[in-house]
């Protein structure tokens, strides 16, 4: 047996992923911010590419002025010269009378808050300077100036600093007294004074290490020395929380008239002192899209505001063609051109690709674009992608993190995609619109007697709709509303 070198020819088709069509890729799953990013890099780095938005901005308006020939000689004869004698000579006689008029120490003494100040005639209200501010003070931040402003030495302002540092963003601390007397070598009983000073602090409650201790700081702060009330929050938070006002009455033996008042008080106390102080910074979010209605039709539109318009620079492009440049300059100039031009024709496919896919949304449910979320229809992307000819990976990337602003409201594109309940009259139904058929039963229940979820089930199955209890267990959690046994309410008037 012997071993040969041969050479065999060999047809194959295989996909491979250049640099360029990785680039379109991610483009195509970009969010609108992350595009605008990557386009301000380009810009950056990539000489040849130009924004023609800030052209047009720059550019200097047409007007109907003609500028002097100042190659012209012009002689102005010297009775016609502006005089530059006082100002009392060159005004009117108007001019004097209304300046003669004014009562410039009024003015200077309504002007003493500003140099110029503008006048109105009607007096406006303007916002406090020190609302103005870049962002507000969270919790740690508020406790520490309290604790600087305390009367407590040195050595106990250090323990309170460990003690506001292991307190969570609802006022509650975390670690043991136990343990922080460890960490900073003290005794137990020092930890504990310094802890007792921090829960007189501003909000009312902080620094309690249950919700019991937190509930009985404010009465104590309150000045509320209600016996029921207090044993109540003692040996009874497991009953209130589960609104079992019968086993509270039961183990007391106090009227539930008492009762009632008794958690009249508990429920206009704060569980969670750190509340005020959790500001979460709003997210705004731009549409991608837009869906007009527009008679009796819908019209899809491109929302381009804010998105540089992206050109390639004639000054390169004359340079290779007509310029001197050297070899390298060239060949550095060409690579530029071309990745220039591969991103503008990208950003221009995503544009195309973004509007075939919503407007094939807006086919499938113009039920939805015309009366709400209740007509959503069931939706899968293997739907739009054979309607609009593409893959199903790239409807995926198409519908992440892109928005639609509808005449329903403002929505992300993967909302339209959802799995479908079946109903005995053969209608499927999306999943969306069963969850706001739950959350309307829900938000038009008694309160005194809030339905459970299988009652919710039977409710439903009088419109047809075959769901499992658990299954509205789930889809409650996920619009993250309570069981029925938290969302009853006692009439307390």
């Amino acid at each position: 047996m012997t071993l040969e070198l041969r050479q065999n020819l060999k047809l194959t088709q295989q996909l491979v992923m250049t640099p360029q069509l990785q680039q379109a890729i991610k483009l195509l799953q970009m969010s609108r911010l992350e595009l605008i990013e990557t386009i301000k890099e380009e810009l950056e780095t990539n000489p040849v590419l130009e924004d023609a938005t800030t052209e047009e901005q720059i550019q200097p308006q047409e007007t109907d002025y003609k500028p002097t020939d100042l190659s012209k000689d012009i002689e102005i004869p010297a009775s016609k010269m502006p005089s530059l004698g006082s100002v009392e000579e060159q005004k009117t006689p108007w001019e004097s009378k209304a300046l003669d008029e004014v009562d410039w120490r009024e003015y200077l003494d309504d002007d003493k808050r500003g140099v110029l100040q503008s006048y109105s005639f009607e007096e406006k209200e303007g916002p406090n300077y020190e609302n103005l501010l870049t962002r507000s003070f969270d919790l740690f931040e508020h406790l520490i100036w309290q604790l600087n402003l305390s009367d407590l030495d040195d050595d106990e302002k250090r323990i309170g600093c460990l003690i506001l540092g292991n307190i969570n963003e609802d006022g509650y601390l975390e670690e043991t007294v136990e343990a922080l007397a460890q960490e900073l070598e003290v005794s137990i009983n020092e930890v504990e004074f310094v802890l007792s000073e921090i829960q007189q602090f501003d909000p009312v409650g902080v620094g309690a290490r249950d919700i019991r201790e937190c509930l009985l700081i404010q009465l104590k702060y309150l000045g509320i020395d209600n016996p029921i009330v207090i044993d109540l929050i003692k040996n009874h938070m497991h009953h209130i929380e589960r609104a079992n006002f019968q086993a509270i009455c039961k183990a007391t033996g106090i009227p539930p008239k008492d009762i009632m008042n008794a958690i009249k008080i508990i429920s206009g106390l704060e569980p969670k002192p750190g509340r005020s102080y959790n500001i979460i910074e709003p997210h705004y979010v731009v549409p991608d899209i837009y869906v007009y209605k527009v008679g009796e039709e819908f019209v899809v539109s491109l929302n381009d505001e804010g998105l540089p318009r992206l050109k390639l620079s004639s000054y390169y492009k004359n340079s290779i063609e007509h310029g001197d440049a050297s070899k390298e300059a060239k060949e550095f100039l060409q690579d530029k051109i071309r990745s220039a031009s591969w991103l503008i024709k990208s950003i221009d496919q995503r544009k195309k690709t973004i509007f075939r896919v919503t407007s094939s949304i807006v086919k499938f449910q113009h039920d939805f674009f015309e009366k709400g979320v209740q007509f959503l229809k069931p939706l899968v992307l293997r739907d739009v992608a054979e309607e609009v000819e593409l893959h199903e990976s790239t409807v995926s990337r198409v519908t992440t993190n892109k928005y639609v602003q509808t005449p329903q409201g403002l929505f992300e594109l993967k909302f339209f995609f959802s799995a479908s309940i079946h109903k005995e009259d053969g209608d499927d139904m999306a999943s969306q619109a069963v969850k706001e058929k739950i959350r309307l039963i829900i938000q038009g229940e008694n309160t005194m007697k809030p339905y459970s979820d299988q009652a919710i089930v039977k409710i439903l199955e009088e419109e047809n709709i075959q769901i499992a209890r658990r299954t509205v267990a789930k889809y409650r959690e996920m619009m993250g509303i309570l069981p029925s046994s938290s969302r009853k309410r006692l009439n307390l008037k």
